[in-house]
């Protein structure tokens, strides 16, 4: 494949992270305009703020950027932010080792140009009832190799064996159209990488996940990526619609606080994604925007 074929294709995959990050928003805003029964109803209702982010290389010159999308205090979130980016440039030698150890990529010493691009997204709700949510999709680069990653995983105070049931059986539909073999595999790799070793549990109820999707068909592997983006809202949103007119007692407020340290913890100790944010320098408040507005611990 020419390098001309893989500047195209980067920008398909910019443009569709981007599609869908504008999907997700105007469905978040519209839940938020339309909650009008139950707790925190007779709030106003909150808009994202969007702020441009950007990286820069060692030298100071530009190396990409992107859109931080959050919306705060709102009726029906407390925090959720939509983030998509395209950052380009070399990777520092922590990186290099991070990525060579991972993935086994051969030549990263004598070439470390990359280019990434993806959409993430944490939302936090206010109702103790509706469970925290978390959804990526991306696609990196380098002169080696290339490949997607991303996932969904559902992360409740207060499980209900019904909505785990929909969240899981919406993403296997979605996978199942590239093949029966997809759902299996994507939910035991969230299994095994959502987890927090130190605490000896599951970060939630679970999902799908991948993190080196290249099967040398680059349009496969892409329409993949997408569809798990794309069953990303009918596996949230009829969740989000059953539980937000739901009561809830400080009880459940403090379970939720709790499940948030929980959160807090993986994110900052384990998740890839943190790590290579802020080891390749793109803005901290970015790749932090996924930590809870409160939380508490035990």
């Amino acid at each position: 494949m020419t390098e001309d074929d893989f500047d195209e294709r980067k920008v398909r995959a910019a443009r569709w992270f981007h599609a869908l990050r504008d999907e997700i928003v105007a469905a978040f805003e519209d839940l938020e305009r339309t909650h009008d029964t139950g707790p925190f109803s007779e709030d106003p209702p909150a808009a994202f703020e969007v702020t441009k982010t950007s990286r820069r290389s060692d030298d100071g010159s530009d190396a990409g950027g992107g859109l931080m999308s959050v919306l705060r205090d709102g009726r029906v979130f407390e925090k959720v932010g939509v983030n998509v980016s395209e950052v380009y440039g070399t990777l520092g030698e922590r990186a290099q080792a991070a990525m060579a150890a991972r993935k086994g990529i051969p030549g990263m010493k004598d070439d470390p140009s990359f280019w990434a691009s993806g959409i993430s997204l944490v939302a936090h709700m206010r109702n103790p009832q509706v469970p925290a949510v978390h959804m990526n999709t991306r696609m990196f680069w380098t002169p080696h190799a290339w490949w997607f990653g991303g996932g969904a995983d559902l992360n409740p105070a207060l499980p209900y064996e019904e909505d785990t049931a929909h969240f899981h059986r919406t993403l296997q539909e979605y996978l199942d159209r590239h093949g029966a073999e997809h759902y299996p595999r994507l939910k035991t790799w969230a299994d095994e990488y959502f987890f927090i070793p130190h605490r000896n549990r599951a970060r939630g109820v679970g999902g799908i996940f991948m993190d080196d999707q290249c099967s040398g068909d680059w349009n496969a592997d892409f329409e993949l990526t997408r569809d798990i983006g794309r069953a990303f809202l009918p596996a949230f949103l009829p969740l989000v619609e059953a539980r937000r007119t739901q009561d809830f007692d400080s009880a459940d407020r403090e379970t939720q606080l709790i499940h948030r340290g929980l959160y807090a913890e993986y994110n900052l100790v384990y998740d890839r994604g943190t790590k290579f944010g802020l080891e390749t320098g793109h803005d901290a408040n970015a790749v932090l925007m996924s930590l809870p507005p409160l939380a508490r611990w035990p």
